[in-house]
């Protein structure tokens, strides 16, 4: 057996281990989708007239509010597109910021949360109908709620 005999033996080889290795891959996934990808909860999606453009940011050192908040705005079918931190000042008290259209949106989003003050505050750079600044108040109810 000369060395190009070896070496085919050897591309043969890894070209066999890669489809299975792939062919391994998708049986996993199928897998997976099957039998764990139904968790049972429908969530709403948002209407064309009645969307309503979100962004979340958490200004309290609490870890986690952002996206807590923005799981109970798109359980009520506002569309979040953006969560993260707000590296301003901590504010006790959530604000909801109109940043383009009428206070309508702005005013859903206050009671889906069930706290917030509602402030008109153009800014049509950011991209987004209403911007949620996530204050201790939040913190506190979402605390009572799960307790």
């Amino acid at each position: 057996m000369g060395i190009l005999e070896r070496a085919r033996g050897g591309r043969l080889l890894v070209v066999a281990l890669i489809g299975l290795g792939l062919a391994a891959a998708s049986f996993s996934l199928w897998w997976h989708g099957r039998h764990h990808g139904d968790t049972g909860v429908a969530r709403p999606v948002p209407g064309e007239r009645d969307r309503v453009v979100v962004e979340v940011l958490n200004t309290t050192p609490g870890v986690g509010l952002a996206r807590a908040g923005a799981r109970v705005l798109r359980d009520a079918g506002i569309d979040v597109v953006y969560f993260g931190s707000d590296t301003g000042a901590v504010l006790d008290s959530t604000q909801v910021l109109v940043r383009r259209g009428t206070a309508d949106g702005a005013e859903r989003v206050v009671a889906a949360l069930g706290v917030g003050r509602v402030r008109q505050l153009p800014d049509p750079g950011r991209l987004v109908d209403v911007t949620v600044r996530i204050g201790r108040d939040f913190a506190a109810r979402l605390a009572a709620r799960h307790s």
